[in-house]
């Protein structure tokens, strides 16, 4: 009789499946420090609509751009990051490292949007009077979330304030959607954007300034410049090394990626280039 009590007091085997536990084949980085590192070859260096350098010689001679980010997993709290842009140009009389942008800030989730706000400081070495400082906000749709089990578009808006050089403000408002191919490995990102420019101050073009402001159009006659200044559309398409040669995720996310951007203006007398552009490169995330 006791015994039966006991066997009727055990509990029934659970409905679920018991948690599985990570392979080394199936394994990824669980840890709080992440990592992110792109190398890769441009035809041009085009930042906000604007061609940035165009050196002597042939047109589209090839750009290298190092761009890193090191993010820290405080679980539900801010994510905090440090980075670095390097554009590299041999051919250029000046310096080979034309541009160096480091940047310092955090991303936050909080579902269904994603908040970055950081400071990024421009250096340009043997270009000293270009060098600048902002702050910059960011919010956007959390790209995982899901409608009837697909992917939406996400948008986004941006917002700059250049508190050093410039003392002006640039807006920026876009949308991104991910076509993945999880079979095959491939994402194809389309992404397009709009950008509004205020207050930015603008520099003559008479030879009394060593350069022009970065938004200046040799049409500017206004102090200060308004307005509606560049669109941009573009597709980036990334093929996983890892789903290619059977490399476990453990080892970090090896990727091919590939660039095309088309650039235009909207208002001639802001500057702002039009341009087809594009690059080739080698992804790591960790």
């Amino acid at each position: 009789m006791l015994g039966s009590l006991a066997l009727a007091q055990v509990a029934p085997p659970s409905v679920y499946a018991p948690p599985e536990i990570a392979s080394e084949v199936d394994g990824t980085n669980l840890g709080a420090v992440h990592m992110e590192l792109s190398f890769s070859y441009f035809t041009d260096y085009v930042y906000r609509g604007v061609e940035v350098f165009e050196v002597p010689g042939p047109e589209d001679q090839l750009n290298l751009q190092l761009d890193g980010k090191v993010a820290f997993d405080l679980g539900k709290l801010p994510h905090p990051y440090v980075g670095v842009f390097v554009n590299v140009s041999d051919d250029d009389p000046i310096s080979d490292f034309q541009e160096i942008r480091p940047t310092v800030g955090f991303d936050w989730t909080v579902k269904p949007i994603v908040i970055s706000a950081g400071y990024t400081t421009y250096i340009y070495p043997d270009r000293d009077e270009r060098g600048t400082s902002e702050v910059f906000l960011k919010i956007a749709l959390d790209e995982n979330v899901l409608f009837g089990g697909k992917t939406v578009p996400a948008p986004y808006a941006l917002a700059v304030y250049d508190f050093d050089l410039y003392d002006g403000i640039y807006l920026e408002a876009g949308i991104e959607y991910k076509l993945k191919f999880e079979e095959i490995g491939l994402t194809l990102n389309f992404l397009g954007n709009v950008a509004f420019v205020s207050g930015w101050e603008s520099f003559p073009q008479d030879g009394s300034s060593t350069f022009p402001g970065f938004f200046t159009s040799p049409l500017t006659t206004d102090q200060t410049i308004d307005g509606f200044q560049h669109w941009q559309v573009g597709v980036v398409g990334e093929y996983s090394l890892n789903n290619l040669l059977n490399v476990s995720s453990r080892y970090g996310e090896w990727s091919i990626r590939g660039y095309l951007y088309y650039t235009n203006s909207l208002d001639d007398k802001i500057n702002a280039t039009e341009q087809l552009w594009g690059g080739a490169g080698l992804t790591f995330r960790y």
